[in-house]
């Protein structure tokens, strides 16, 4: 079984500054999922969560700067997709940092993200069935992903 930590060391974190979150083994995509993270990291949470959920309603599109091949360019950004599953994803993990926030006596609404970072978790193993009783390999890809919150002075 694989160990999980923070990448802020213990040392550093100061519970009257920072609040995390977790996500372990989402089923998303995990290159959908670090071109949302960079574009959301640095903002503010109620930022955030619009951002978030207009992507989820495919109002606004998450530029693709590094998985760009073949991606139409949309209005205004160049290259970018609405990566759906994967905000719904990353807005519940945020939503849970923002309430760690709140039971921490912090105000959710004066922190931004300074770290959120995913990870490729591992693979679920699924088989598609095809033509004379062979199959062939449908597995899923999931992501482990991290989020911490900063408190804004």
């Amino acid at each position: 079984m694989p160990t999980f930590s923070y990448s802020l060391p213990e040392r550093l974190f100061d519970p009257k500054k920072f609040a995390r979150a977790f996500g372990r083994e989402l089923p998303i995509s995990p290159k959908k999922t670090v071109e949302l993270c960079r574009a959301i990291r640095g903002m503010k949470v109620p930022d955030a969560r619009d951002y978030l959920e207009r992507v989820a309603r495919m109002e606004q599109a998450v530029p693709y700067r590094r998985y760009n091949r073949w991606v139409a360019h949309k209005p205004g950004i160049g290259p970018g997709r609405y990566p759906v599953k994967s905000a719904k994803a990353v807005l519940k993990i945020v939503e849970s940092a923002a309430k760690n926030a709140t039971d921490q006596d912090m105000e959710p609404e004066e922190m931004r993200i300074r770290v959120i970072s995913p990870h490729r978790g591992r693979i679920r193993k699924g088989f598609m069935p095809r033509a004379h009783g062979t199959s062939g390999p449908w597995n899923q890809e999931t992501v482990n992903l991290e989020i911490i919150l900063e408190k804004v002075s």
